[in-house]
């Protein structure tokens, strides 16, 4: 995913980490959810997710460095092994950034994909994206209108 430059071993990782990129994701989620819905009674505690969501933020990151490969390019790497706050550090900033650029916020979009959670941020020309991705919602979705199309043609 990019929070760690490729190639850092993450055998330290415990099973608790899973769980809480879960809870972050969860709270993020529902900001986003109450930002593209407009939920005037939302089903969950709008304050709870943002303080969770700031508070993740404090830690700080994880430090990078610049050092030389065996070519003797430059390439980057971390100053110590990653703990799982710094890293969930990293993806709350993400959000803060997010949620609070009034730009990046407006291109936030909800999947038009049958039954699809996915949420993106639209930065096509024109900003009239519809699908999370195009071979998989796009592809369901034109197929869907194809035999519409096709079982109104033999009635």
């Amino acid at each position: 995913s990019g929070l760690v430059p490729p190639g850092t071993p993450l055998t330290h990782a415990g099973p608790s980490w899973p769980l809480a990129f879960r809870e972050l994701r969860g709270s993020v989620r529902q900001l986003v959810s109450g930002w593209l819905h407009g939920e005037a009674r939302p089903t969950y505690d709008p304050a709870l997710a943002l303080a969770h969501v700031n508070s993740v933020a404090r830690a700080a990151p994880p430090v990078p460095r610049a050092v030389r490969a065996r070519d003797g390019a430059l390439v980057r790497e971390l100053d110590a092994e990653p703990e799982c706050a710094a890293l969930l550090a990293v993806v709350a900033r993400d959000a803060v950034e997010l949620l609070t650029d009034p730009v990046a916020r407006a291109a936030l979009r909800q999947c038009a994909g049958d039954n699809c959670p996915i949420v993106y941020v639209d930065m096509s020309r024109g900003r009239r994206r519809r699908w999370c991705s195009s071979e998989v919602c796009g592809n369901r979705e034109r197929v869907a209108r194809h035999r519409r199309r096709a079982a109104l043609a033999r009635t």
